[in-house]
Formats: C-alpha cells, sequence, structure tokens
C-alpha cells in the first residue's frame, strides 16, 4: 500500500506497523502520541497541531473504551471509541489512528518505534522535576526515539470541561 493510502485511516496495528515501515524507507519521520481523546477541546487541537509539526506524519494512538474506563473510572468514556476516532481523524494534524486495549501506550510504541513520540506536558522524564513519570520514556529510550513534551494549557482538559458542565447543568 502507499504510504498516502494510510492518510485518514483508523488502522489496525498491523497496517499502521506496515505504514511506519513505509514511512522509515520512505525518509520519513512518524511522530506517533496517544490518549484518550474522550471530548474533543482546544487543548487537544492545539497539542495534536504541534505534535504534527514534530514530523512529516502524525498516527494517534486512542485508548479503547475498556482503557479509558480502566484510567478514568465508571461513565467514561462520554464517546465511544469509533466515535472519538472518527473526531480525531476529521482534524488537519491527524493523519492516521490506531486503538489499543494496554493501559499504556508502551506495545504500541514498541511496536512501532516512531522516531518521535510526543506526550503532553503534564508528563515528566526521568529526573526532570514535577509531572507523572512517563511511562513510556524507558522503552522509547531503549530503541532510540525521540520524546518530546508539549506544554499543557493550563485548565484545558476533558476532566476539567466534564466538571464545568456538571456544574452548570447539575
Amino acid at each position: 500500500m502507499r504510504i498516502e493510502a494510510y492518510a485518514g485511516q483508523h488502522l489496525t496495528l498491523h497496517e499502521a506497523r506496515q505504514w511506519a515501515t513505509e514511512l522509515r524507507l520512505a525518509g520519513k519521520r512518524l511522530v506517533v502520541t496517544n490518549g484518550c481523546f474522550d471530548l474533543l477541546h482546544v487543548g487537544h487541537v492545539r497539542y495534536l497541531a504541534a505534535a504534527r509539526a514534530l514530523g512529516d506524519a502524525l498516527l494517534v494512538g486512542v485508548n479503547s473504551d475498556a482503557g479509558t474506563r480502566a484510567l478514568k473510572g465508571p461513565g467514561r468514556p462520554v464517546a465511544p471509541q469509533e466515535d472519538r476516532t472518527k473526531v480525531l481523524l476529521a482534524l488537519r494534524a491527524v493523519d492516521a489512528v490506531v486503538i489499543f486495549d494496554e493501559p499504556t501506550a508502551g506495545a504500541l510504541l514498541e511496536a512501532l518505534r516512531p522516531p518521535i513520540y510526543a506526550k503532553g506536558g503534564d508528563y515528566a522524564l526521568a529526573g526532570a522535576g514535577q509531572g507523572t513519570p512517563l511511562p513510556e520514556e524507558p522503552i522509547v529510550r531503549a530503541y532510540g526515539g525521540e520524546i518530546h513534551l508539549i506544554p499543557y494549557l493550563e485548565g484545558r482538559s476533558t476532566s476539567a470541561l466534564l466538571t464545568r458542565i456538571r456544574d452548570a447543568f447539575g
């Protein structure tokens, strides 16, 4: 399959691996990021645009419904995984998506070995101080990938948005 054929697609892990290989062979840099992306908001849009600017193509790993529930608790996700992937694919910054079930993107990164892994600035690299430790860091470092932490847009999170909705509508 040609590189362009993957654009705008919800890929299986096998297809994502093929795409990553084709991009690498073409001398292009794949950026991978991941998250639940439950209710899309401006923080997500800015984050994804910044991630895309780091390379030639952006693949977004989307936590499955079960994975989102395990991470965020009962009542989440608000939007099912298929809806979340379609909304992400409508964004200019997102080239393709893949759904994964694991609690972290470690297995996805190990399978794809992208040259660039982007994550939000609410995470911290080892020895860097405050923030949630990035669980995927050892995997990316082991295969020689770059990690880019994109500045966090304060107050712009799905959890904050859901709180405002609950407060406004009880």
